[in-house]
């Protein structure tokens, strides 16, 4: 499976079309064979999604780190987008629209493209098409509209809720012919208004889960061919900065925007601390024409082009690394406490080092920010 990145041996666990038996694992992987004992070996997409805070706790007693955690929940969710894609399929064939009429690619964007995703994250996908003839739009669009809205109802009914935003498969705007995707970045990237900037921003962290892989590396090589020269739209990604700056006051102090806290003390360290630093790496990668998706690949691209320094290449690496984890303690905690898993941080219950080590992390964020 070639949607899964290369570098580690934990990636294989969601690569297959079935997950492993846990009596194959050894006494040292213990609590995942607990864990894949619980889930059973035929969960429906239900059960699977909800077994992931299982999965979670299984991996943390097993001392993996929260980043490695999060491409881990990035991996199972794709295995759930493409166990929906089938069964969306299967369903279409039995009632007589056939197989796909032309090849196609669906996509996961956002923090599931960059295999980022912590727990309970909503849908963000797109579909890309083969291309065929107009005067078949109405027979071959259909069909994807079809499958779009099935697989996407089908994640919604198993627990990963359908985008707020409209962000999905389903809908025209997120759904298009490989030629019509370079068309709407052409469009987006020509000058800068805010709305395309932000619907770029979308689409730009994109990975394949399902289908024809190829027409994902097409669009990625017209991205990395045509954006870096787009001067004003760069610049205007640049200027959405201020709009989501770091959540440190003028004198560098701990101070988030309150806006839908769930109480004084809450900080919004998605909002105010990842989401910053992945905006500003986002830029810096498309200006020089990076090819990577997740943000630990896209900083060390950058030192290979001479965009960032090893030192600096370190300390951003080690500063997501740290807000992921403490993204993904509260989540743990939240969820434990019978609450939702969400991007708000509790500031009383980090030490005095944790406090010290986050104003250190945004000002290190606030710092590249300037920069890009």
């Amino acid at each position: 499976m070639r949607f899964l990145h290369r570098a580690s041996p934990w990636r294989v666990l969601f690569a297959g079309e079935s997950l492993p038996a846990p009596d194959s694992l050894p006494d040292l992987l213990a609590p995942l064979r607990e864990a894949l004992a619980i889930l059973g070996p035929h969960p429906d997409l239900a059960d699977a999604y909800a077994w992931q805070s299982t999965l979670v706790e299984a991996l943390v007693r097993l001392d993996l780190p929260a980043w490695r955690i999060a491409q881990l929940i990035s991996d199972h969710n794709a295995t759930l987008y493409r166990r929906a894609i089938r069964l969306a399929e299967a369903e279409m064939c039995s009632q007589g629209w056939g197989p796909a009429p032309v090849g196609y690619c669906v996509l996961v964007l956002g923090s599931g493209g960059r295999h980022e995703s912590l727990l309970g994250p909503d849908q963000d996908n797109a579909m890309i098409i083969e291309e065929y003839p107009d005067a078949r739009h109405v027979e071959i669009d259909g069909y994807f509209q079809s499958l779009g809205e099935r697989f996407t109802a089908r994640l919604d009914a198993a627990g990963i809720p359908l985008c707020s935003g409209h962000v999905m498969a389903r809908w025209p705007m997120w759904r298009k012919r490989l030629s019509e995707w370079q068309r709407q970045l052409e469009i987006w990237s020509a000058e800068r208004r805010t709305k395309r900037v932000q619907q770029a921003n979308i689409l730009l962290d994109f990975t394949p889960v399902c289908g024809d892989e190829a027409l994902a590396e097409a669009l990625r090589d017209w991205v990395a061919q045509r954006l870096p020269g787009a001067g004003l739209f760069l610049d205007e990604m640049r200027a959405l900065f201020d709009e989501q700056p770091v959540a440190l006051d003028r004198f560098a102090r701990l101070a988030g925007s309150l806006e839908g806290a769930p109480h004084e003390r809450a900080l919004n360290l998605k909002h105010q601390a990842m989401l910053p630093l992945v905006a500003a790496v986002r830029l810096l990668s498309l200006r020089h024409a990076v090819r990577e998706t997740d943000t630990r690949r896209r900083l060390a691209a950058l030192v290979a082009c001479d965009a960032i320094d090893a030192e600096t290449c370190r300390g951003l690496i080690a500063a997501h690394d740290r807000l992921q984890a403490l993204l993904l303690s509260e989540q743990r905690h939240n969820l434990a406490a019978g609450r939702a898993a969400d991007g708000w941080v509790d500031l009383t219950r980090l030490g005095e080092d944790q406090r010290l080590l986050l104003r250190h992390d945004l000002q290190r964020i606030r710092a590249l920010q300037r920069r890009a």
